[in-house]
């Protein structure tokens, strides 16, 4: 990771400026600076709470012991601001530069932003519903089932699930189409804050780069798909977005 250097700026905003099209994913990465803990660091998600927290079948099995953990780890994620990196993005869509983003983050928090076009292909820990009749439930509706009987069921009988993918369970089908169709149309295509080691989130660059898109990769780290990049910024992506909000207005 290196000094932020004002020519990569630059020439990102001038990338972003001259295409008819520009989609972006985004990923754990983006939200570490807000406080948000990745998955699979050492001090990540993973390393505080058991194996199973996201196996479909362990939640039914005891979807009260899932509350139990997940209220305290991963359902707070919505309570945090966003940070420079979200803003930049709202920012690039509010000028008419950024079509979408496509998110592997479950936190919200682009849509907290301001972002009105993103595609949660992974879901959002702060949408609770009945996986019977599908009624919609916040999060102080549930906590206060749970505090009522330590079961989360519905009015219907049936168990209140996060709208989170778990592990056995299918993406949602509209925001990945969403996604790919993104990603088939970008003229450029961003990717910030994830190591592209996930798919099928991982495939949206490939596909954007097999339609003749150009890549970007912003990332700390280096990523599994770097090969592919045609522009490629190790940075802070905080102090990254940060300079260009500042330059770009």
């Amino acid at each position: 990771m290196s000094k932020i250097d004002d020519e990569d700026v630059s020439e990102f905003i001038s990338l972003v400026k001259k295409s008819a099209y520009t989609g972006a994913l985004t990923g754990a990465g983006v939200s570490t600076d807000s406080g948000i803990p990745d998955f699979r660091s050492p001090n990540g998600l993973y390393s505080k709470v058991p194996g199973d927290i996201f196996d479909l079948a362990a939640f039914y099995r005891n979807p009260a012991r899932y509350y139990s953990i997940a209220m305290k780890y991963v359902h707070n994620m919505g309570e945090n601001n966003p940070n420079d990196t979200h803003i930049m993005l709202f920012l690039l869509e509010k000028m008419g530069y950024l079509k979408g983003i496509s998110t592997q983050n479950i936190d919200g928090l682009h849509k907290k932003a301001g972002s009105k076009n993103v595609f949660e292909i992974h879901g959002n820990a702060n949408i609770f519903s009945c996986v019977d009749c599908g009624k919609k439930y916040t999060k102080r509706e549930l906590l206060s089932i749970l505090d009522d009987s330590k079961k989360p069921l519905c009015d219907c009988g049936g168990i209140i699930k996060p709208e989170v993918v778990f592990f056995g369970e299918q993406l949602p089908y509209e925001q990945l189409k969403k996604s790919e169709e993104l990603a088939l149309n970008s003229e450029l295509f961003v990717v910030i804050g994830t190591s592209l080691s996930v798919y099928p989130a991982a495939q949206l660059p490939i596909i954007a780069k097999n339609n003749g898109a150009k890549i970007i990769i912003i990332n700390r780290t280096p990523t599994e798909l770097d090969f592919i990049a045609d522009y490629s910024y190790r940075v802070n992506l905080a102090e990254f977005s940060k300079k260009v909000i500042e330059t770009i207005h």
